[in-house]
């Protein structure tokens, strides 16, 4: 009986977060399920998890290996000596191992043409890693809005990831074209946001509180955009359209340049 060969399909590196096991004295390297999911079914390609090693580890090279490189959502914040930021408080959950593997790698992929898709987070790494700052707590700022998580006993899912505030995409910009419209709801789950805008970079959607909820690296030969709402959540929904045309675009480019090595 002959077999039938599945296609090849583009290789998406996904550097994990590095969280404590709830009971125990071990530590696991951690991604989403979502992002994960969200790759495989919109972007079609396969998802695999990059271990943050931080400086123990050469990323260069490593890199050639991947067609593209999604930098997810994660529980801890960029620690704040990497842009010039006051210290945190002393019970501030930190990553220093992913914070060292991924400010290593936007740069690395931005020479080497390997698209980039950065999610929260994500899109606050890539602004550090191009020499943009962060708001330390977007909510402690007069006039601006809690953007952070809902909490509380009978939150549900659905509540977390509610669509929440309008974001504006820039007028002709990449994400305008994507959504064919120039204002979106979304969904808001963080507590930081950019402050000073990195070198390179583009802002392709503001909420109407001023916070930057979407960029584009500009320099970037492929592909190279990130967004602070949660686009992982349910891309298949009608009123996450934008989120889903661009993990679409996300896996055109790393296809284009599957072939293309």
């Amino acid at each position: 009986m002959e077999m039938t060969k599945s296609p090849v399909l583009p290789l998406i590196g996904v550097p994990t977060s590095i969280m404590q096991i709830p009971g125990t004295n071990f530590k696991a390297h951690i991604s989403g399920q979502r992002y994960i999911n969200s790759v495989n079914k919109f972007s079609k390609c396969t998802a695999v998890q990059i271990p943050s090693l931080g400086k123990s580890f050469d990323y260069d090279k490593f890199l050639e290996r991947f067609d593209g490189i999604l930098l997810t959502g994660g529980r801890a914040n960029i620690q704040p000596h990497h842009y010039e930021g006051k210290p945190f408080p002393p019970d501030e959950i930190i990553d220093p191992e992913r914070d060292e593997t991924v400010l290593r790698i936007i740069p690395a992929c931005i020479k080497k043409g390997v698209p980039i898709f950065g999610i929260c987070r994500g899109l606050q790494e890539i602004n550090v890693a191009l020499g943009g700052s962060l708001h330390y707590r977007i909510n402690e700022i007069p006039g601006k809005n809690d953007h952070r998580m809902l909490r509380g006993e009978n939150i549900t899912e659905e509540d977390i990831y509610k669509l929440r505030h309008y974001v504006t995409l820039t007028k002709e910009g990449f994400f305008h074209k994507l959504a064919d419209k120039q204002e979106v709801l979304v969904n808001t789950l963080h507590g930081q946001g950019i402050d000073k805008l990195g070198d390179q970079l583009v802002i392709e959607a503001i909420s109407d509180d001023n916070v930057i909820e979407g960029i584009r690296i500009e320099t970037h030969p492929n592909f190279g955009a990130a967004v602070q709402w949660h686009a992982e959540f349910r891309p298949e929904r009608e009123e996450n359209l934008l989120s889903r045309k661009l993990y679409e675009a996300f896996g055109r480019a790393a296809k284009k340049r599957m072939i293309s090595r």
